[in-house]
């Protein structure tokens, strides 16, 4: 948990999600950094995490970019829980980026949903998300995988 006497002041976010198929086996990663003196403590950030919260959680059975906008969704529910006045998001999906920017639109209406919720949240805060390269998400995504892996057994 957060302590709510630490408020935070910006975060940035790595997040991946990913499936076994499409769809199929599913799992989220997101890897949080605070970039102010003040370190979020949490359950999930282990006394060796360097500063970083690192979050792997299975989300059953979907398709991959429900997957990508599940782990978005989990890094501005922390960003608010954790009282972050700003958030950047990096992720390799470049649907998520595009129509988080409304560059490109939701025409499935399960997306349409999870961007509806994703921009809500994104506005109690100072939110930009930028895309990367795969091969540069790879905390995250290993994360994404472990989930699964681990879930699959």
């Amino acid at each position: 948990m957060v302590d709510a006497d630490q408020p935070m002041c910006d975060l940035v976010a790595y997040v991946d999600g990913g499936s076994l198929g499409n769809p199929g086996p599913s799992g989220i990663g997101v890897v949080i950094v605070s970039v102010s003196s003040n370190i979020a403590h949490s359950a999930i950030a282990s006394p060796a995490s360097e500063g970083k919260v690192r979050i792997a959680k299975w989300i059953g059975n979907q398709d991959n970019n429900v997957a990508e906008y599940v782990a978005l969704l989990e890094a501005l529910q922390y960003a608010r829980q954790s009282k972050a006045t700003a958030l950047h998001v990096y992720s390799d999906s470049e649907v998520v980026v595009k129509q988080m920017k409304g560059e490109y639109a939701c025409r499935s209406a399960r997306l349409y949903s999870l961007n509806w919720i994703c921009r809500k949240l994104a506005r109690s805060l100072s939110f930009s998300i930028s895309h990367l390269r795969r091969e540069d998400n790879a905390e995250a995504n290993a994360l994404a995988n472990s989930a699964v892996r681990e879930r699959r057994g």
